[in-house]
């Protein structure tokens, strides 16, 4: 049984930001202080990917961990009401999060994916995020 009215839940679903979130800033933010510039939200791009290096050919996704069901992570948990709802939207973020990153590496692209709950440690991510945006292609 949800705790809220059925305006308080629509209210409140109603402020869940598609881009620039709390954790896309966070990233955008260093990356563009250390000198990078990129676009954002590309929609020619499957997926429009949060970050695009267009140069580089890289894209940069930044994840919810309970929007795209980050495995293994506590924010990622089930909600325990209205699961007829709730799982299918999930399991549906990640099915499509999967068909994108692999139409994108079709294109030739190289694509990374940050979680949510990476940037409890944002020094420790931005490293990761450089040595992905370095690296040559096809050098994985």
């Amino acid at each position: 049984m949800d705790t809220l009215t059925r305006e308080q839940r629509s209210e409140r679903m109603a402020r869940v930001r598609g881009r620039d979130t709390k954790p896309e800033l966070a990233v955008r933010s260093r990356l563009h202080a250390l000198g990078y510039r990129y676009r954002l939200h590309d929609r020619k791009l499957p997926g429009s990917p949060d970050l695009v290096f267009a140069g580089r050919r890289k894209a940069l996704f930044v994840h919810g961990c309970f929007w795209h069901m980050h495995e293994g992570c506590a924010l990622a948990r089930m909600p325990k009401s209205r699961l007829e709802f709730w799982r299918p939207k999930l399991e549906g973020n990640r099915a499509r999060d999967s068909v994108k990153l692999e139409q994108l590496r079709a294109l030739g692209w190289d694509v990374m994916v940050v979680w949510e709950c990476e940037l409890r440690d944002l020094d420790a991510l931005v490293a990761r995020i450089e040595a992905f945006l370095n690296e040559n292609k096809g050098t994985k």
